[in-house]
């Protein structure tokens, strides 16, 4: 992935003309500072203000047990683990260079595209859910595991939460509503619904319910129009032939014993759950960390350092599993401003495209709700560290960043 970005990147500035990033300022900027901030953590320091800073007196220790003189180190306690996601940061980058570059036609080609990719990753975790297997090294696939063209089936399920979203703009954009697309449309809700309740996903199940809730809110102005148009009684037949289909079609799923997530949900208990478990612990580690963090990317020998005696396992804890406090513990106060900001932004980016009645503005609240999404998904996981994830959060940035800029507007 970070090869064909490096490449793109390459031949984009090579054959392309002068570029203007003043469109998508806002996004540039809060990229820019996350790249600065984690660069910075790779500044080595002198030792007397290393040793200073707060939790690295283990390995002060550790140099002076073994009699060598304190080297100069970096802030990141594990420099080739923020080294990595520095690089991994070259994703959005390309992904908004890009994005810069489009027209607004050309993005909501983008967006069809996109919405492919959903269907085609839906059509693997049906594959998947059927009993296939794929020996891919390119497809994380797991024996029993229903997790499309992830590793995860948390991510895999905000994948298809963001293709409802996706396919309800797509449905209701254009001067004249298709029945078509509409009808296509409700199928494909109701297909990634039912695949996210096979994932077995909790967090899924409550991302689906909250992306076609969403989704529907986005087109309800111009479906209520289209259904004025047509007869009355036509009107109401269709919206409760939708309604019976969709709530016989999940009544089915559950009776049936094909929603796994609804059945993890029923016997979910927090005091079993590890990741509840280690939350004391990742609260104990930000404190001690606090306020220039641990590094990005070093949770993993941060959290072994004072893993409790209980919580010993031969499993591989590697995250959080709440990507706001994991930022805290990476980047301390920095990182948390920095997520202020980037809220901030979205918040009163996202009011300016709801409350306004410009129609053009759809694209713009699709992009509102696919963070939304992104930052929900975040207090159960770490999804915006996943590269498809992270250039559809870079992507939905730039379409928010101004729904009336040259970017949506200029013409093709």
């Amino acid at each position: 992935m970070r090869f064909f970005a490096w490449s793109f990147l390459v031949i984009f500035i090579l054959q392309s003309p002068a570029l203007t990033l003043r469109h998508i300022q806002p996004p540039v900027i809060i990229l820019g500072l996350s790249i600065l901030l984690v660069a910075m953590q790779l500044v080595p320091l002198p030792p007397s203000l290393w040793a200073e800073l707060p939790g690295r007196e283990l390995l002060v220790k550790t140099a002076e047990v073994a009699g060598e003189p304190q080297p100069w180190r970096p802030i990141s306690i594990s420099p080739s683990a923020t080294v990595n996601a520095l690089g991994s940061l070259i994703v959005p980058s390309v992904t908004l260079l890009l994005a810069a570059s489009l027209t607004r036609e050309q993005h909501w080609k983008i967006l069809g595209v996109l919405l492919v990719l959903v269907a085609f990753g839906a059509l693997l975790g049906l594959l998947q859910f059927a009993g296939g297997r794929f020996d891919n090294p390119l497809t994380n696939d797991i024996r029993t595991s229903v997790s499309g063209n992830f590793a995860n089936r948390n991510h895999f399920a905000l994948f298809l939460a963001i293709g409802s979203v996706l396919v309800c703009g797509w449905a209701f954009h254009g001067e004249r509503v298709i029945r078509l697309k509409i009808f296509l449309a409700v199928g494909a809700l109701l297909s990634f619904l039912l695949i996210i309740l096979a994932t077995g996903s909790r967090t899924g199940l409550l991302l689906g319910a909250v992306a076609i809730v969403l989704g529907i809110a986005l087109v309800l102005p111009k479906a209520k129009r289209t259904l004025y148009e047509l007869p009355r009684s036509l009107s109401i037949g269709i919206v409760l032939g939708i309604v019976v289909i969709i709530v016989t079609t999940l009544a089915l799923s559950v009776t049936l014993d094909r929603a796994a997530s609804v059945d993890r949900a029923s016997i979910m208990d927090a005091t079993e759950d590890l990741r509840y478990k280690v939350l004391p612990v990742v609260f104990q580690e930000i404190v001690r960390y606090f306020p220039v963090g641990s590094g990005f990317g070093a949770f993993d020998p941060v959290y072994r350092i004072n893993e409790p005696d209980k919580l010993l396992m031969p499993l591989y804890f590697n995250r959080v599993h709440n990507d706001w406090l994991e930022v805290a513990l990476d980047a301390g106060l920095a990182g948390a401003l920095l997520l202020v900001v980037a809220v901030s932004w979205w918040a009163l980016a996202s009011a300016r495209a709801w409350f306004s009645s410009d129609p053009t503005r759809i694209l713009t609240r699709v992009a509102s709700l696919i963070i939304f999404l992104i930052m929900i998904a975040s207090i159960f996981d770490y999804p915006a560290r996943t590269p498809m994830i992270m250039a559809v959060l870079a992507l939905a940035a730039a379409w928010l960043a101004d729904g009336k800029s040259e970017l949506l507007e200029r013409p093709a």
